[in-house]
């Protein structure tokens, strides 16, 4: 990092921000911007408005851009004019005696978007945890750096809760800023508005404001402002957006005067406009898109803290080591699952999704199965950043709404619990499922979760059509048969009673066997798995097409979608051991995997779901 940007001193007001241009270039080193605090972790009521804060979180919906005031003429009473900077504001500013005119041609008018960000569904509690435990570190180490090159001044600091915070109080600028009896307006507003949360929202349930995807897993959310790239951004990505916070009591559309508003129902009003105390706005100077949840590889806390590099094939012989004991001691099932884990669409040509690897494991000892599965996935939820588990009862397929809905009413996109971040594994445990059966809203969402799993996609419902939007979201399957979702790859667990008997007292084991140093380990993997640079040999492909038409020839393969399928597992093969390129070890591996997987279908009985 530059000395330049060393020495950028945080902008105490926005009027500083605007003659501090350096700070945009400031904001995109991951070593300065570790010192912005991080708005998910850190309690509203500690922040003042106008904080430079970050929000990290998926887009969930996206408003129409928005025609603002971004210069304006001010006139005061005595007839004096200034020009005012209305960017990164959501209220006029103004002092006692000014009006704004309105008709002044030294007015600028901008255009700006609003994308409603929820902090990233699914997020596990373990990278949540890292998450809070950096974030706080980062800003008592910039507080402690701060302070004692600033001991006598008065610029702003960091408090010892880790809070950008001012350490002297600013004259007032704003209409909601003016001092009443000596005491803030803005302050008796706020405890006001926080106090009455619960009354004020009621004609929109919280629930409903925050718009979180997964409903028994609340996220966090902030409507980001945003002024470059308006078009540029689509849903579902996550996003990590740095700007000044803004929580103006004004903002809440319950208390605005709906019959002034001509052109918008005061339903919509409410819903477009939700108190700042729970949904707070942020003014974006700058927005990241991040490629990946995992807050190891985060480069933001890597600047402050690096981290080992990860050896790929000690922690790929590690991880299938401990996955087979968990599966029954079935190394071929291991292969497959650790497959799955490091899956991800790396490419779409032609409306294919390239790299999808949905799985569905089956044919578990009976006895105590829905406990295992359970327990199963309690240690997948130690590997991944974002996952999330569905027992597929009737009750969930039949009342559990799946894909986002468009609300004409409220004008939002009301989300589902198939819109998830990139990287985000489901998992759907069909060993829950009982007799009885689905109604209409069953199946339409088994046809939405059929669509996620075939094309990676998940499809909007805009009530007259429905709107598709791309997916990366890896779908893994429990249950006792074979399930009615058509996966990419099915593997029957293959057992015996000994290793049944002893299957709870193994996953005890495995807890203990992940001590922090192996997690920290296997979840580097499994991320840089993922998003690592791989390549095919041209002369390796001339062997792949060869072999290709033989087992066409000796009906090993049937269509293209098969090559596709074992294409993808041999690369996943390779990046598993550590390798960049596809080699004939790989593809030979790949194509032994799956003669012995179909022979263990083809040994098994028929079995009849239940529903």
């Amino acid at each position: 990092m530059s000395d330049e940007i060393e020495n950028i001193i945080l902008p105490k007001t926005l009027e500083e921000f605007t003659e501090t241009d350096s700070l945009s270039d400031a904001l995109k080193d991951p070593k300065f911007l570790a010192k912005v605090p991080l708005l998910n972790y850190t309690p509203l009521h500690k922040l003042k408005n106008h904080a430079l804060v970050r929000f990290r979180g998926m887009i969930q919906d996206m408003v129409d851009p928005e025609i603002y005031l971004e210069k304006y003429e001010v006139k005061s009473d005595n007839g004096d004019t200034r020009l005012q900077c209305g960017k990164f504001r959501d209220t006029l500013v103004m002092k006692n005696g000014e009006n704004v005119n309105f008709e002044s041609n030294a007015n600028v008018h901008g255009e700006r978007r609003t994308l409603f960000v929820v902090s990233i569904p699914g997020l596990n509690e373990w990278a949540q945890t890292y998450e809070t435990d950096c974030n706080k570190q980062n800003l008592e180490n910039a507080a402690n750096a701060k302070s004692s090159e600033n001991a006598t001044s008065k610029k702003r600091a960091f408090t010892d809760e880790g809070l950008l915070m001012e350490t002297e109080d600013i004259p007032s600028t704003g209409t909601n800023d003016k001092t009443v009896n000596g005491t803030s307006k803005r302050q008796c507003l706020e405890s006001e508005t926080i106090a009455n949360t619960e009354s004020k929202s009621s004609l929109i349930g919280v629930q409903y404001m925050l718009n979180s995807p997964i409903p028994e897993r609340p996220s966090l959310a902030c409507m980001v402002k945003i002024y470059n790239d308006l078009e540029d951004y689509i849903l579902d990505t996550v996003i990590d957006a740095v700007g000044f916070l803004s929580v103006d009591p004004s903002l809440d559309g319950t208390a605005m005067d709906t019959d002034e508003c001509q052109y918008i129902s005061a339903t919509e009003l409410h819903a477009q406009n939700p108190p700042p105390s729970i949904i707070p706005r942020l003014h974006a100077i700058v927005v990241h898109r991040l490629r990946h949840c995992n807050p190891l590889l985060d480069e933001r806390i890597l600047a402050l803290k690096p981290h080992p590099i990860v050896d790929a094939v000690n922690a790929f012989k590690d991880l299938h080591r401990m996955l087979t004991l968990c599966l029954f001691n079935d190394s071929l099932a291991a292969d497959y699952l650790i497959s799955h884990l490091i899956s991800t669409v790396y490419n779409r040509s032609e409306g294919e999704s390239i790299g999808k690897f949905s799985l569905n494991i089956y044919n578990f000892p009976q006895k105590d199965l829905s406990t295992y599965t359970d327990k199963l996935y309690k240690i997948l939820e130690l590997l991944l950043p974002a996952s999330h588990y569905l027992p597929m009862t009737l009750d969930n397929i039949n009342n559990s709404t799946f894909v986002p809905k468009k609300d004409y009413e409220t004008n939002k996109l009301v989300s589902g619990l198939l819109q998830l971040a990139p990287h985000t594994h489901l998992v759907l445990d069909e060993t829950h499922m009982q007799q009885g059966q689905l109604n209409s809203q069953g199946v339409l969402a088994m046809q939405n979760i059929v669509h996620l799993v075939k094309n990676q996609e998940i499809q909007c419902d805009f009530q007259y059509y429905n709107m598709k939007y791309l997916a990366d979201v890896p779908v893994l399957v429990f249950s006792e048969g074979k399930t009615m979702i058509p996966m990419h790859f099915r593997i029957p667990i293959n057992t015996d009673n000994n290793t049944a008997e002893i299957i709870m007292e193994t996953l005890k084991a495995a807890h203990h066997y992940l001590q922090p140093d192996r997690l920290d380990q296997f979840r580097r993997f499994i991320t840089e798995a993922k998003l690592c640079e791989f390549s095919m040999d041209p002369e390796n492909m001339e062997m792949i097409q060869t072999d290709y038409v033989q087992m066409r020839k000796d009906k090993i393969i049937n269509s293209s979608d098969e090559l596709h399928s074992l294409l993808t597992l041999s690369r996943l093969l390779a990046i598993a051991r550590g390798k960049k390129v596809l080699d004939k070890e790989s593809w030979e591996l790949a194509k032994e995997m799956e003669h012995k997987r179909r022979e263990r279908i083809k040994e098994l009985p028929k079995f009849k779901p239940k529903v």
